[in-house]
């Protein structure tokens, strides 16, 4: 902005007498502002990581990546994307066979193997379209000339569960998967082969091969019949069919990678820089907050900023003097899977563990607020140290501290080796694991700033100490096997009692009841709730159909909900 331009536009105003209390007011106003124009400049080699992080972070939440989903064709672009800036940066390889790369396995479930087909009367049905098997179904064979209205030992056994459904149509604890297991395991018992399902009524069974469900399954084939085929076979209760019928069910696996880059100075420490690049692809892991809505989750924020971060930080330390630690950068896969990259690295490490001096992970750190500028800082308890180093305050930014190791990213895998570490985030935001987690907003100057943070602890930590490590609070996570849930997203950053809702997601519980953002839970049921480990072991006490109460503070306000989970 051109301040002289805009004082030329008031020259009546600025000659008259009577207006000097305008003058003065003017004056101030554009001192002012040129103060903030002062305090808004950037410096060349700011601006230069700002076109960088603009750059990598517009590439990896690009829909060309399709999300990014660990073993996915997605991650394998973000994957060769990132090994190419490693090596341009002048990272040492750190991978598997001196590459950036380090493989794993992930466990997708079950799939249903070619072997599996269903022949009636010499026509050959569509798996997956006219049949698909149940996920408690064994594998094996089972056939031959046989009526829906016989039970014959040896023989595949029909069963119509038009019945069973309009009878629990108002049960909610009602769960058709397990009469279907039930049933199968009683005519199991009975000789029968294999268990052929249809519905010939109108009441939605919502039955399809749940390929990550952990059921056990039973020893004969289960399988689903369309209601499109079981209208043309099995109209006719006394119908004389021939069957042929096959059902093999194996693990569905994938590999996913991590990415390693190494910096060597011959110190006896190593400072290690972690991210996930890995996202929601589709959003069909029933880990998205917008369910139903499969389209690309590009994941901007979550997380191609911190992976953006690593980069830019990885190129700070190569051209620094920073000579007195060596530095490992990694970029995790799987970590939305359930911090699968992390714990593999962490099992089958590429530098000694004992040599690991502390360990950083920066996750979502693309949506720092102007207004109240607050970053958040988890593991500020895993070192003594860290309350000698970290500023709660600096011209751009607020800290709040929060002194676990553990949380939902992958510190905790270091951590839980006793490894000190710290986490960075700038909170949660309304398009966390949604499809509109774009690049169009995350606050670049926002980020650089938070980099800036992290370069300054490893100027503080440029010596030949390592950082003590200091075991924080668990929290008991093991009670916490909970099958329901409200539905919102929690505010980490909260120090208070209770848990604070940062924003509810549309169509849960939370918002059904009439639950706002900033609501602050106290309570569920009898439970009392002191914090987000404590909201999840209350939780775990209750199932899906169980009714209770939620009370919470909104202002002075308690207010209390009825819930049905």
């Amino acid at each position: 902005m051109n301040l002289s331009y805009h004082l030329c536009e008031f020259p009546l105003i600025l000659s008259s007498k009577k207006n000097n209390f305008m003058m003065k007011y003017l004056y101030i106003f554009f001192i002012l502002l040129s103060v903030q124009a002062q305090a808004q400049k950037l410096k060349k080699a700011e601006k230069k990581i700002i076109d960088n992080l603009k750059t990598e972070i517009t590439y990896l939440a690009g829909d060309q990546l399709q999300g990014r989903r660990a073993g996915s064709e997605g991650e394998k672009l973000a994957y060769e994307y990132l090994s190419g800036q490693f090596k341009a940066i002048g990272l040492i390889p750190k991978g598997d066979n001196n590459s950036y790369l380090q493989a794993f396995t992930i466990h997708e479930g079950k799939e249903i193997l070619p072997a599996t087909h269903f022949i009636i009367n010499d026509t050959s049905l569509q798996a997956g379209k006219d049949f698909f098997p149940l996920i408690i179904s064994g594998n094996g064979k089972a056939g031959g000339d046989v009526s829906p209205a016989f039970k014959e030992k040896g023989m595949p056994w029909f069963w119509d569960i038009k019945d069973i459904l309009a009878q629990n149509k108002d049960n909610p604890h009602f769960d058709i998967s397990e009469s279907a297991k039930q049933q199968a395991l009683n005519i199991q018992k009975k000789d029968a082969s294999a268990l052929i399902i249809f519905n010939s009524g109108n009441e939605d069974d919502d039955l399809h091969f749940d390929a990550k469900s952990k059921m056990e399954s039973v020893n004969i084939p289960v399988v689903y019949l369309s209601k499109k085929m079981a209208a043309k076979y099995l109209s006719d209760n006394a119908a004389n069919l021939t069957v042929d019928l096959q059902v093999e069910i194996g693990e569905k696996m994938s590999t996913a990678h991590n990415v390693i880059g190494y910096v060597d100075n011959g110190a006896p420490y190593t400072i290690i820089l972690g991210a996930h690049y890995d996202h929601l692809g589709f959003g069909d892991d029933h880990n998205a907050t917008d369910p139903g809505v499969h389209e690309i989750h590009n994941g901007a924020d979550d997380n191609a900023s911190g992976t953006a971060a690593v980069l830019e930080l990885a190129k700070m330390v190569k051209d620094s003097k920073l000579k007195k630690n060596n530095f490992l950068f990694i970029c995790f896969s799987g970590e939305e899977l359930g911090l699968l990259g992390s714990k593999y690295f962490i099992e089958h490490p590429t530098v000694p563990p004992d040599a690991v001096n502390y360990m950083i992970n920066m996750d979502m750190i693309g949506r720092l607020d102007d207004a109240t500028k607050s970053l958040i800082i988890g593991g500020y308890g895993t070192s003594p140290e860290w309350s000698k180093i970290l500023p709660e305050k600096t011209k751009s930014l607020n800290i709040k501290f929060d002194s676990t190791g553990i949380g939902p990213s992958d510190h905790t895998s270091f951590y839980l080796k006793n490894i000190p570490v710290l986490f960075f985030f700038t909170g949660m935001q309304k398009d966390y694991h949604k499809a509109t987690d774009d690049a169009d907003k995350i606050n670049f100057t926002g980020e650089l700033r938070v980099i800036q943070y992290i370069e300054d602890i490893l100027k503080k930590t440029n010596n030949d100490e390592k950082i003590p490590f200091s075991k924080t609070k668990e929290p008991k996570m093991e009670t916490a096997h909970f099958s329901v849930t409200l539905g919102f997203m929690p505010d980490y950053g909260y120090q208070g009692k209770g848990v604070r809702v940062d924003a509810t997601v549309e169509g849960r519980n939370a918002e059904k009841i009439g639950m706002k953002n900033g609501d602050v839970i106290t309570q569920i049921g009898d439970n009392q709730i002191s914090d987000i480990y404590g909201y999840m072991e209350a939780l775990g006490k209750f199932k899906k159909g169980d009714a209770t109460t939620v009370t919470v503070l909104r202002g002075n306000q308690t207010l209390r909900f009825n819930v049905v989970f």
